[in-house]
């Protein structure tokens, strides 16, 4: 091999090892992103979004917010206790929630069948959303891909996310346990964001952040 050969040669090699591993990089950012979610801000617009609840109704955030402030929860499914507790205090303080002029939703990635079982457990009387395709949750910054070894710790508690989500294995997803204040503007005025589900916002939090917003 000539001298001239072997340098292009080494270039090439040089070039593809770089370009492999900036592939590697980016490839390992959007892992880290997707495990990572950040939410949305205060102040950032909330997306808007048209889904059906528990019962069949339409439910259209930018209808909603014309009547006043909307409390947006999102959970993970009726299997997890605290997501249920979380659930039944808003159930219990659902009147002084509406007495602020303010509506209640929750939002699950879990198929109709899973929330039938929320309702049973919670007695809730808000409207509940299946997310199924991920659209809301995305949308809100809450979605985070959950990884293989979690995936098999819950299949041996009798969880199978795969199923109770309607997704495909190996891309199931679950939401930070978040909850935002959306107000008449479409403005987030509030927002509790921590990806540890054991912590819950509380609900004298919620009513103390809606006072004003009527």
């Amino acid at each position: 091999m000539s001298a001239k050969i072997e340098f292009l040669f080494l270039n090439v090699i040089e070039t593809m090892t770089r370009l492999l591993l900036a592939l590697l990089l980016v490839s390992a950012a959007n892992v880290y992103a997707q495990e990572k979610p950040e939410g949305l801000f205060i102040n950032s617009k909330a997306p808007d979004f048209k889904a059906k609840d528990q019962n069949g109704n339409d439910v259209v955030l930018k209808d909603l917010r014309k009547k006043g402030p909307v409390v947006i929860i999102f959970y993970r499914g009726y299997w997890c206790p605290y997501c249920s507790k979380e659930l039944q205090k808003l159930e219990d303080s659902l009147q002084a929630i509406k007495d602020k002029g303010a509506q209640l939703i929750a939002i699950t990635p879990e198929k109709p069948e899973g929330i039938a079982k929320t309702v049973e457990k919670t007695k809730v009387s808000y409207s509940i959303i299946s997310d199924e395709e991920l659209k809301i949750m995305k949308a809100y910054g809450v979605a985070f891909q959950v990884d293989d070894k979690t995936l098999a710790r819950y299949k041996m508690a009798n969880i199978d996310l795969a199923a109770n989500n309607g997704h495909k294995p190996g891309a199931v997803y679950l939401p930070v346990p978040a909850v935002y204040i959306i107000n008449k503007d479409g403005e987030i005025s509030y927002r509790f964001f921590d990806p540890d589900y054991k912590n819950q916002a509380s609900v004298k939090e919620i009513l103390n952040n809606l006072a004003g917003l009527k």
